[in-house]
């Protein structure tokens, strides 16, 4: 401030001066060439004609003395009268000499009055051009003095405002950049400027500074070095800086970037372009420069390792996914297919697709899955051996010319180099190079040690050739392929097994019988076998049993238990049963089922098996049935209209504490009884009330289908292409007996009725065209005739049935059933059920709620004896020595 104050007076004093030199200069001009003064000059008396003239001038302006002189240097004129006359103050020599020359003077000098004066001088000239004389004009430096001295204290105060002023806004300036700062001083921060500026050229990554005009402010080492700069690049503009046009568009375009790659200079530069904040600066943008040349090399080896790892977690995820060998394959060359080679096969040896496990034998290795980018391929199809693996597991001829040794991965990068593979199948070797093949890796597929094939990845066209790392990354994704296959080929085993348990204990035709025409039915499940079962089984009297039954459950398990359940229901059946009491021992047969199964803790119940039992009479046309927590049966009527009766329904198999109850239905002639299980009507997507709609409208409307093409139509219908259950459908078209194939007689409880009924008997048969068997059937009726009317109560009836076989029943109201027995020979009775037996072909004992039926079957074929033989032939058959 002191030195601005300085400036200050300083410049005021020259100021003043210089004002003091023009109003002299202008007062003497001015007087020179005022009219008059150059004939008051040459008149006789100068003084007197000027003095006055001279004094007013100086009192109407600001001069000290306004002096008239001649150029002789005597003065005409002078605000002192005494100085009039007399020469002025030297030099005046110099005055006159720019005087006569036209020219004024200003100088500095010791006036005759006392003090320095600013002297003006101005010449008076004649018109001839010569000097008449001069006008001075002088202002005392003291009163310029005093002009500078009246400022001073107004020049004072406004430094003095400046001084106080500056220093506020210099401690506001300065709490604030310490605030910014954070309490750095100005060394600190000069410190840190110079580790900024440091940084800054140090660091591995180019910066640069523009401004609003695309100008470049500041450049950093490594930005020079990557945009190889010129030394003057500071201020140009970015297009005037050589750079490529991506490059300069991009800095000069002001939009924000975020590790943009543009070329520059051969190099590939990744680039970051951001706005600086234009209320901390000028407005302007930061752009930083990073090469990326090697780490595009070193993020492409990255890329690839990433697309690997995906890859083998997708060959995870899709390769294996449906425990069938052969998918399995296919679905590892679809895998490897365009994203790690053109071309992909697999070869597997011939026991591995059957689930078999791979024997020392040598054995031939199949194609079984093929895939590539283009079709067709110079490759053998599938289906083709490709080779022969023997004891080492060694292939010992290939096909299609791959010549890998399986016992480890084999690595061809350049196939045209490769002569030893060449020289095993030269024309298909020619065939796989002329169709651009030109890497290979073949790797063996091994699961526990076993070898269970090959697989071979091909590179064709301009995909580049396969190295180690290549090979390191095949052989681990045939590694988790190769467990994949195992893994299905062991369950193809293991699901071969059930299947083949499961078929052996189904049935494996349907019984000859005259009362139903019956057409099955049974489809398994992909994830499994089930426990779904069903039965024909005939029983005397022209009847027939129908079962169906369902074990939850897959696999063995579901499959054995449904064959103990299948061969339960065939032994209860033999003993003529009712539905209701075959049911209750079956449920009691499944309930210590499970308590072995709990004793011997394997957790595997059985509860949750169902069935239904059926028992049509093709006599009377009534059918009864019983189920077990099993779905009801479905009646198509003769007209085409579908019914579903309403059966009692029971606890599941195995659950026990409540009896099961029978229903008994009167379907007329040529009606269809549908049975069926679960998986038929309920699916994971289908709500089991819309698979009995579906069902119903699968069965109307057609009554002159046969159960044959009544179950391919309820199939097609409501069977979804992939089921979660197992399927067993049975259809039965009812049939009647004719009235005339039926004889029946009731027999009084006396022993002389035995002899008429036998008479009625012959007669019948005789009818029936059945001659040959007469004399056997009368035997027979009289010995079961005997031993109701000796041992059983009334009501005794005989019936004789015509159908398939001969079948003759004899009732009573006891419910005590006569035994087989061997007689001695003393012994006068025992003997008629023994011959009973011999005579016919079955025979039996059924119990009704009235007592029960002794019945027998003979065919009438091939049983008869002969008209000739009598009962005492018969008899002789069984003495002693025979027995």
């Amino acid at each position: 401030m002191v030195a601005v104050v300085v400036a200050f007076l300083l410049h005021a004093q020259w100021d003043s001066s210089r004002h003091a030199r023009q109003e002299g200069l202008a007062v003497a001009k001015t007087f020179a060439h005022s009219p008059g003064v150059l004939e008051g000059l040459d008149s006789p008396d100068p003084t007197a004609a000027l003095q006055p003239r001279a004094q007013a001038v100086r009192k109407a302006t600001n001069v000290d003395y306004v002096v008239v002189w001649k150029p002789n240097g005597i003065r005409v004129t002078s605000s002192e009268p005494d100085l009039i006359g007399k020469r002025v103050v030297r030099p005046y020599k110099n005055i006159v000499e720019r005087a006569r020359r036209g020219l004024p003077t200003t100088t500095t000098l010791e006036a005759a009055t006392g003090g320095k004066t600013v002297n003006s001088a101005a010449p008076i000239t004649r018109p001839d051009g010569s000097l008449a004389g001069l006008v001075s004009a002088g202002v005392k430096v003291t009163r310029v003095n005093q002009g500078v001295k009246n400022q001073l204290p107004v020049l004072l105060m406004s430094a003095a405002g400046a001084l106080i002023l500056a220093s506020g806004s210099s401690a506001l300036v300065s709490r604030r950049l310490r605030r910014q700062t954070h309490g750095l001083g100005p060394t600190e921060m000069t410190r840190m400027y110079e580790h900024h500026d440091a940084v800054l050229h140090a660091v591995r990554e180019g910066v640069l500074i523009l401004d609003e005009e695309a100008r470049l402010r500041l450049a950093n080492s490594e930005a020079r070095r990557l945009l190889e700069l010129p030394r003057n690049a500071e201020g140009r503009r970015i297009d005037q800086l050589g750079l490529d046009a991506g490059m300069a568009g991009l800095l000069a375009s002001g939009r924000t970037a975020s590790d943009e790659v543009h070329l520059a200079g051969g190099r590939l530069l990744a680039v970051n372009v951001r706005a600086t904040r234009a209320e901390e600066g000028a407005p302007g943008r930061v752009a930083t420069l990073r090469d990326t040349t090697e780490l595009r090399a070193l993020e492409g080896r990255a890329e690839v390792a990433r697309e690997r790892l995906r890859l083998l977690y997708e060959a995870g995820v899709r390769v294996g996914t449906t425990l069938d060998v052969v998918r399995t394959a296919e679905e590892l060359t679809e895998v490897a297919v365009d994203r790690f080679a053109d071309f992909a096969t697999v070869e597997l040896l011939d026991p591995v697709p059957r689930g078999e496990e791979p024997t020392e034998a040598p054995t031939d290795m199949r194609r079984v899955a093929i895939s590539g980018i283009r079709t067709p391929s110079p490759l053998y199809p599938v289906g083709e051996v490709t080779r022969t693996v023997g004891l080492t597991g060694t292939g010992e001829g290939t096909a299609d010319g791959t010549g890998a040794d399986s016992v480890g991965a084999v690595l061809e990068p350049d196939l045209r180099e490769a002569h030893a593979w060449q020289e095993e199948n030269p024309e298909r070797a020619r065939a796989a190079v002329a169709d651009g093949i030109h890497s290979l890796i073949t790797v063996p597929l091994r699961a526990r040690g076993v070898l269970l094939g090959v697989v071979d990845f091909w590179r064709a066209d301009r995909s580049t050739a396969y190295g180690e790392d290549d090979l390191a990354f095949a052989e681990e994704l045939a590694a988790r392929a190769a467990v994949s296959i195992d893994n299905a080929r062991r369950y193809t085993r293991e699901n071969a097994m059930a299947v083949t348990l499961q078929r052996s204990l189904l049935p494996r035709g349907l019984p000859e019988q005259d009362a139903l025409e019956v057409a099955t039915r049974y489809l398994p499940t992909r994830a499994g076998v089930g426990g779904d079962w069903f039965d024909v089984i005939p029983l005397p009297g022209a009847r027939v049993a129908l079962v169906v039954g369902d074990v939850v459950g897959h696999g063995l398990h579901a499959a054995a238990t449904m064959g103990r359940l299948r061969t339960a229901v065939l032994n209860f059946s033999s003993l003529d049963l009712a539905p209701e009491e075959l049911l209750a021992h079956l449920d009691e047969l499944v309930d210590r089922i499970d308590q072995d199964q709990a004793a011997e803790g394997n957790g595997e119940a059985v509860t949750g098996a169902t069935c239904l039992y059926a028992i049509y009479d093709s006599v009377s046309g009534r059918c009864t049935m019983a189920r077990a927590g099993h779905l009801g049966p479905a009646v198509v009527l003769p007209d085409g209209t579908v019914e579903f009766p309403e059966i009692p329904v029971g606890l599941p198999l195995g659950l026990g504490g409540a009896p099961f109850e029978t229903a008994e239905l009167h379907p007329p002639e040529n009606s269809r009884l549908v049975l069926y299980t679960d998986g038929l009507v309920e699916d994971r997507d289908r709500d089991i009330d819309d698979g009995l709609a579906q069902l119903h409208d699968a069965l109307a409307g057609h009554p002159e289908r046969s159960p044959e093409e009544t179950c391919g139509a309820v199939l097609d219908a409501l069977l979804p292409p992939d089921p979660s259950d197992d399927v067993a459908l049975l259809v039965a078209r009812t049939k009647v007996l004719p009235p005339e194939r039926v004889a029946q007689w009731d027999v009084p409880a006396d022993s002389g009725a035995v002899a008429p009924l036998r008479a009625r008997v012959t007669r019948k048969l005789t009818e029936w065209g059945l001659e040959d068997v007469a004399f056997t059937t009368e035997l027979i009726l009289s010995e079961l005739v005997t031993n109701a009317i000796r041992y059983g109560s009334e009501p005794i009836r005989a019936r004789l049935l015509y159908e398939r076989a001969l079948t003759c029943e004899v009732s009573d109201g006891s419910s005590t059933s006569p035994h087989l027995r061997r007689a001695a020979a003393t012994e006068e009775g025992g003997r008629g059920l023994f011959l009973v037996a011999q005579l016919a072909e079955r025979w039996g004992t059924r119990y009704t709620p009235h007592g029960k039926v002794m019945w027998t079957e003979q065919s009438v074929h091939n049983g008869a004896t002969g008209g000739e033989e009598d009962e005492e032939s018969l008899l002789d058959q069984w003495d002693d020595g025979s027995l």
